[in-house]
């Protein structure tokens, strides 16, 4: 960490937002970068100069924290599913490490290094083994320094607690993230007593990131935040949804709706959406304030400029947008000057354009887990007879 710069506990503990960055995966697959389907960050090692970009987008728009591009970089998951990459686990992770670094030191940012779920989890892999996955990405972090730790992107908490108890041993703050909504985690977990449990595992910071709207996440978060006071522990809380509206989505998120992953634009939230969300959060005691899939930095700018009071500060890029659309008072056509307040974009309801189009979707829902025969993973492409069957 930077000399000078307050750590992340440090921030938290004195009541300050913390604002996150984006979905990169997401956000690098629409830019050429990433592979959907197995959405590896391998682009950190090979294409730098477009996550470095990334990176200083989101720090231009108002993130105080630069996450390592390592989502899905364990040894495990690099080599899934007939992946034929000739790049390490431990290259990916130290390019993003120097990635986040760099674009951290050119503000008052903080680097966090992010482990996520393991292909060995859903294939029933030991504690051990997976532990070993988590303390081979844990070994780079603590190489390169990185500020402090995030466990996220986890549908088991006992996956979860274990990504924890690797974390902690760094000696370094841990926050940890499951990606589940109000009904709890893929096993049948509360969402409440995932809260207590990772805490009681470790971490300091406790939430939610990815397969939910943000409106779902900060009631997923709240409930978090309610099952831990009342176990008399104590814990910060962040929160870091998807951009997408899910109101129709069941207890495996997004990745149920027919949509998933091409076909969500029309979901996408509007920057006056984000200034909802970001209220929302600030109100039910949420300081860590962030996104995941879908995230663009324009949506994280929205938060900065919502709480720019309780923050004391606009970001960099707001230079460049006049709050709730005060630079349209400089259009050329009156009716879109006319547009050039806030009432106007609160109330407005934007249409889809697309007549035929349904407002929501029917997910899939299969409803398997860890340990059914369907989700064991295996090295070997997937075979067309195969793909066909899981249609």
């Amino acid at each position: 960490m930077a000399p000078g710069k307050k750590g992340i506990l440090e921030r938290l503990n004195a009541g300050e937002v913390v604002i996150g960055d984006g979905g990169f995966v997401f956000a690098l697959e629409k830019r050429g970068y990433v592979k959907a389907g197995p959405w590896t960050p391998e682009a950190a090692h090979t294409h730098p100069e477009s996550v470095r970009q990334l990176h200083r987008e989101f720090l231009r728009a108002g993130s105080n924290v630069m996450q390592t591009f390592t989502f899905y970089a364990s040894d495990d998951k690099l080599e899934n599913r007939g992946q034929a990459l000739k790049i390490t686990g431990a290259q990916v992770n130290e390019a993003a490490c120097d990635l986040a670094r760099e674009v951290a030191n050119e503000g008052d940012a903080l680097v966090a290094g992010g482990v996520s779920q393991t292909p060995s989890y859903l294939s029933c892999k030991s504690e051990t083994e997976v532990k070993a996955i988590f303390k081979k990405q844990l070994d780079v972090f603590m190489k390169k320094n990185v500020d402090f730790m995030i466990a996220e992107y986890f549908e088991h908490v006992e996956e979860a607690e274990w990504a924890v108890q690797v974390l902690k041993a760094s000696g370094k703050p841990v926050a940890a993230n499951m990606c589940i909504g109000p009904e709890g985690d893929m096993h049948g977990v509360s969402t409440g007593e995932c809260a207590v449990r990772l805490v009681k595992a470790g971490a300091q910071i406790v939430g939610v990131n990815c397969h939910f709207d943000p409106m779902t996440c900060v009631k997923a978060v709240k409930m978090m935040k309610d099952a831990v006071e009342k176990a008399g522990l104590k814990a910060h809380y962040m929160v870091q949804p998807l951009a997408f509206h899910t109101p129709d989505c069941n207890c495996q998120g997004f990745i149920d709706l027919p949509e998933f992953p091409f076909g969500l634009e029309p979901r996408i939230l509007t920057r006056w959406d984000m200034h909802a969300y970001a209220r929302e959060a600030y109100n039910v005691g949420i300081r860590y304030i962030g996104g995941c899939c879908g995230f663009e930095p324009y949506h994280i700018r929205a938060v900065a400029e919502e709480l720019a009071t309780e923050r004391g500060i606009l970001p960099a890029a707001s230079e460049k947008h006049g709050m709730w659309g005060a630079g349209l008072e400089m259009h050329t056509k009156p009716w879109v000057r006319a547009r050039a307040r806030r009432d106007y974009w609160e109330q407005l309801k934007p249409a889809s354009g697309r007549p035929l189009c349904p407002s929501m979707s029917t997910p899939e829902g299969w409803g398997v887990t860890k340990g059914h025969a369907d989700l064991l993973q295996h090295k070997e492409a997937t075979t067309q007879q195969k793909a066909d069957v899981s249609l």
